[in-house]
């Protein structure tokens, strides 16, 4: 059981029945295990979560992969190994653009690049960044960065004041190796370069100008970095704080506001961010003002199981679920809900303001969570992931979460993470694959003995085996032996199965 009095306690409801598929419309071939939860640790969600399972407000569910029309894959980013690709980038200058002069994009980028918006309904369309029943256009291609080659500039920086910036030019070819006077280019003059290398290079004096004057000014919401190697690509912190001008038009702020009733500005931002949830439900999504009331809001995206944890080896913030404000100018413009979890963060949702679609904000905020997991990683070296729902690969518009790279997508039956690039073949052979290629190996964590699984029956803890004795009559051993291979050895001897 987890430390302290924390505990998980769940209801268990079976998947028996077929719901219909936000993904290819079939009315009844979505199908799915799930459960209640009242609470939960945040190692138990996270145990979970490598088993297949994934929440929508307290609700956990698992899809049936061999039977469900959708197959619905867990995925995770390697954080740390992560490079922007050249649609990050763009997305990236799009809101430079924005808050330095007030460009906004005349029509929305429809581009696979955002977060696609999933139905907020965890049994018929179960994913969590945004309902997928309306997706959002998908994320951009990872094509990763590459490095910096001999005819660029080459930059050694630090943000500190008393480091100065240092410029290597390097060129491709020699001097002594020049065309003769008459043939090719001429060698009295000075070697073309592009205008791209030509905007760096003015950049960069920029920035010594800076520097020699009292330092580099950073912005209230830009990323730490570190300082960029020799011939490695520029890192996803560079990127983010180049799009966050000095002396912007608009300024932007993210803060990172627990889900908690008790936190003040959880509850100071509590109406503002419900009438924004409402907004954009009902402009991208077409609801109903009752589906997406503040009632609604709460149940799907205040109300979460997870315990609030602050281990001393974990992050400053500590573990559990919260709100990642985007606020613009003193008002919310997005809202992405994480959870934080010991190995992860884990992406639940995201909504934003209608008017602001065009700056691509489901990109740009994962682009900052993805960035916000690098920098938790050094308060606690073992988070190093960035879980981005489920990729279904039978869905054309949900394949953009495996173009940022590297991920890994999990075997349904091993439970161990795979390279994406080799689970890709079986899926264009079959909706449901194995991808673990050891034809021996099996589930590590597979259900040994139901008799340690553990219930609540009439407030008390037991294993199951005594609580079958209890309840010599029980018809239930089937379903809480399901339960329990689903939720594997190790889970079912930790958490609490409630028993009526």
């Amino acid at each position: 059981m987890a430390a302290g009095s924390s505990c998980t306690i769940v209801e268990y409801f079976g998947g028996d029945d077929g719901y219909r598929c936000g993904y290819c419309k079939n009315e009844k071939g979505n199908f799915s295990h799930g459960m209640w939860s009242h609470a939960m640790t945040v190692q138990d969600y996270q145990d979970l979560i490598d088993r297949g399972w994934r929440r929508s407000g307290k609700y956990v569910y698992k899809p049936i992969m061999n039977k469900t029309c959708c197959p619905q894959y867990t995925i995770r980013c390697h954080a740390l190994n992560f490079q922007p690709s050249k649609t990050h980038k763009k997305i990236l200058k799009k809101m430079s653009k924005f808050l330095s002069k007030g460009e906004m994009p005349t029509e929305q980028d429809t581009t696979p690049g955002e977060f696609e918006t999933a139905r907020k309904d965890p049994v018929s369309v179960p994913d969590g960044r945004g309902p997928e029943t309306t997706p959002k256009p998908g994320k951009s291609k990872g094509r990763k960065s590459r490095g910096l080659d001999r005819s660029e500039l080459i930059v050694i920086y630090s943000l500190s004041p008393s480091h100065p910036l240092f410029l290597f030019p390097f060129f491709s070819r020699s001097p002594s190796l020049s065309s003769p006077s008459g043939v090719g280019a001429d060698p009295g003059r000075p070697l073309c370069r592009k205008a791209k290398e030509l905007r760096k290079a003015r950049r960069l004096q920029k920035d010594q100008k800076r520097q020699v004057g009292g330092g580099v000014p950073v912005s209230a919401t830009s990323i730490p970095t570190t300082p960029v190697q020799l011939n490695q690509p520029k890192a996803l912190e560079e990127f983010i704080n180049e799009s966050l001008p000095d002396s912007p038009l608009h300024r932007l702020e993210v803060r990172l506001v627990p889900v908690n009733d008790d936190d003040p500005q959880f509850m100071a931002t509590y109406e503002q961010s419900a009438a924004l949830y409402a907004r954009y439900q009902m402009a991208v999504h077409g609801d109903t003002p009752s589906e997406c009331n503040e009632s609604e809001f709460r149940r799907f995206l205040c109300d979460s199981p997870l315990e609030m944890e602050t281990p001393p080896d974990g992050p400053a913030a500590g573990y559990g679920s919260f709100h990642q404000q985007y606020w613009l100018d003193g008002r919310i413009v997005a809202v992405g809900v994480v959870d934080i979890l010991p190995t992860c963060v884990s992406s639940v949702y995201l909504y934003y303001h209608p008017d602001f679609a065009s700056l691509s904000l489901g990109s740009y905020s994962a682009l900052r969570e993805v960035a916000f997991t690098r920098q938790l990683q050094k308060q606690s070296p073992k988070l190093c992931f960035y879980y981005l729902g489920f990729y279904i690969h039978s869905c054309n518009k949900m394949r953009y979460k495996g173009q940022y790279q590297p991920s890994d997508l999990l075997c349904p039956e091993t439970y161990v993470f795979v390279p994406i690039e080799c689970c890709i073949p079986s899926l264009e052979q079959n909706h449901y694959a194995r991808f673990n290629q050891d034809p021996d190996a099996g589930d590590t964590h597979v259900l040994k003995d139901l008799g340690r699984a553990l219930v609540l029956y009439r407030r008390t803890v037991m294993p199951y085996a005594a609580y079958a004795r209890k309840r010599k009559c029980s018809n239930d051993e089937m379903e809480v032996a399901q339960y329990a291979g689903l939720v594997g050895q190790v889970c079912a001897e930790r958490i609490l199965l409630y028993r009526a």
